[in-house]
């Protein structure tokens, strides 16, 4: 039998007593321990142990871990016993083992406080986070490799901010200069090319792809994991490259990483199902396929759910004056200097064109909060459809100047059309709202409520 764990007293509720442990302990106590297993067959559902709710959820996906299992369970439980400062469970995903992996994650969950164990019948790194997160209440859920490679010592840095709000996504990554990486230059060579055509192909901006040390907010979780197909070792880079493109904050924590030499990795064909993966990655992002922009949407709006209506109103009346601002500023100037070189009508024409790109992408990120790629193009055809009426009010405003006052000089020009941007300004914030950002006004007026 495992070993039952003592628990530390670092973390301490009123009256000295150990927050955490107590509830735990009150969960321990009133559940027979389970039963042995034998290894589920592939067709059989998963089971899953309860545990109490926790502040961070690590899952440990394991293949074929019978022999370190136990023991590397029981250290990283020592570990958060000592040193964390958040309620914890540790999930073991065991996904298809083959060997008495199951058995002894059972008897984990069944002897030790805040442990609870989860199988599936098919094999993947990525379909056992899939399972075990969605199935979770934690705050932040997480993953580490079961072989314990990266120090634990980058694990409070990895989920604290996380917890705090500041950061969505977090990441541990060996190719940082101040991380202090033990492997072989086979290994060394294989991680840093790929991790240089990510950023060729997908134009990522993270620095390590595959390290096997991340964690999540529940909330991002939830609006990005139904948009992840890979099940496998790809799950970590698309998981990455869909939340990036969708705005979301990525942290990076340097580690320090030993390989270990009985990984479970099969390099080739895990290489050749990474490059279909970004193929198949790069078509979708091509094709639109994602909603990025939706993504980006909900999660701003979930974020500023419990906003006044009057105060989000406000702010995107706040914002968009602003920038209106802005660009008014930048389209005297420039119609300034481009109308000693041409006629009134293109000097305005021009200088309008150039001040609306500017505009339109500064209010979609600031004023209505979409961030990423996704939708980018639509927003800004969208946006040359309002420009197109500004460009129809002010040069109305030149026209019935030019037919009263045939000798007026450039100031009283730019008056006239200074005036006529005002109006085209108060049209283009009511097309935003009404047409090309519908779904935030609504937000905005119902205060984010969805």
């Amino acid at each position: 039998m495992v070993p039952r764990m003592t628990n530390s007293t670092l973390m301490r509720g009123a009256g000295g007593h150990p927050a955490h442990k107590i509830e735990a302990a009150k969960v321990g106590a009133t559940q027979a321990p389970a039963p042995l297993a034998q290894p589920l067959s592939h067709d059989a559902p998963a089971s899953h142990v309860s545990p109490p709710t926790a502040v961070v959820d690590i899952v440990l996906p394991v293949y074929n871990e019978e022999a370190d299992l136990g023991r590397n369970v029981l250290s990283l439980h020592d570990y958060l016993d000592d040193q964390s400062a958040f309620t914890f469970r540790i999930t073991i995903a065991d996904n298809a083992s083959t060997d008495g992996t199951w058995a002894v994650a059972r008897r984990l969950a069944a002897e030790i406080p805040g442990v609870t164990a989860l199988h599936l019948g098919e094999k993947g790194r990525g379909r056992a986070l899939k399972a075990a997160w969605s199935r979770s209440d934690a705050t932040v859920l997480a993953y580490m490799d079961i072989d314990l490679s990266t120090d634990l010592a980058a694990l409070l840095p990895l989920v604290a901010p996380l917890v705090s709000g500041h950061s969505d996504l977090a990441i541990g990554t060996r190719l940082a200069r101040s991380s202090v990486v033990h492997r072989g230059p086979k290994r060394e060579f294989i991680s840093r090319s790929y991790n240089r055509l990510t950023h060729l192909l997908l134009r990522s901006r993270f620095s390590d792809a595959q390290c096997g040390f991340k964690a999540i907010r529940a909330d991002r979780a939830r609006a990005v994991l139904p948009w992840i197909e890979d099940d496998g070792w790809f799950f970590d880079t698309e998981l990455l490259v869909v939340a990036e493109r969708a705005g979301l904050r990525i942290h990076e924590v340097p580690v320090d990483w030993t390989d270990d030499p009985d990984t479970r990795v099969d390099i080739v064909p895990t290489a050749v199902a990474d490059l279909k993966g970004i193929a198949r990655l790069r078509r979708a992002l091509a094709a639109g396929k994602l909603p990025l922009a939706t993504m980006g949407g909900r999660l701003e709006d979930d974020a500023r759910a419990a906003a006044p209506g009057r105060e989000s109103l406000l702010r995107q009346l706040l914002s968009f004056g602003l920038i209106g601002v802005a660009s008014t500023l930048a389209y005297a100037v420039l119609y300034l200097v481009l109308r000693a070189a041409m006629p009134a009508q293109a000097a305005n024409a021009l200088s309008l064109l150039l001040t609306a790109v500017a505009n339109t992408a500064a209010n979609r990120r600031l004023t209505f909060g979409v961030r990423g790629a996704g939708g980018r193009l639509r927003v800004q055809s969208q946006g040359l459809v309002v420009f197109a009426l500004g460009l129809a009010v002010t040069s109305g405003g030149l026209f019935l100047l030019r037919r009263y006052d045939p000798a007026a000089n450039h100031a009283v020009e730019l008056a006239v059309l200074i005036a006529a941007s005002v109006v085209a300004t108060l049209l283009r914030f009511v097309m935003f709202r009404a047409w090309i950002f519908p779904r935030r006004a609504r937000a905005a007026s119902t205060g984010g409520a969805r």
